[in-house]
């Protein structure tokens, strides 16, 4: 019996490591993915127009992840601006497939697609931009 224990013990450490490493890769890019879409939304809303901040919330996103370390088999960023009025919102979602193939040397099939929402709101004094309509 304690020959058994010998052997077996081991590889059951490697498997609760295996298992820990795994799990605690999927727990930080959950955390980093949530950072990048707060990061994201506060940039989008700092914006004038729609357009740039739709541009902003994709390149901030995209910059946090990458400085971060989370690799992403595809990213994807949807801005929702509400016209960017002073007093209104931005709501920015974050979705990342992360692939967990990489986490040890033996690797581990597929992945995980995960997602952040954020919201951030938009300055109520802020100016808007002057579209050549007032005098």
């Amino acid at each position: 019996m304690a020959a058994e224990v010998t052997i077996a013990a081991p590889f059951l450490v490697m498997l609760l490591v295996f298992v820990g490493v795994v799990i605690h890769r999927g727990v930080d890019a959950r955390i980093r993915i949530d950072d990048a879409a707060h990061q994201a939304a506060r940039a989008a809303s700092i914006e004038r127009t729609p357009t740039a901040a739709t541009t902003a919330a994709q390149s901030t996103a995209a910059s946090a992840l990458s400085s971060a370390g989370v690799t992403c088999a595809s990213l994807s960023v949807s801005t929702s601006t509400g016209g960017l009025r002073p007093g209104g919102t931005v709501s920015v979602t974050v979705s990342c497939a992360v692939d967990f193939g990489d986490a040890l040397i033996l690797g581990v099939p597929g992945g995980k697609t995960l997602s952040a929402t954020s919201i951030e709101p938009v300055d109520l004094w802020r100016s808007t931009p002057n579209t050549g309509s007032e005098t």
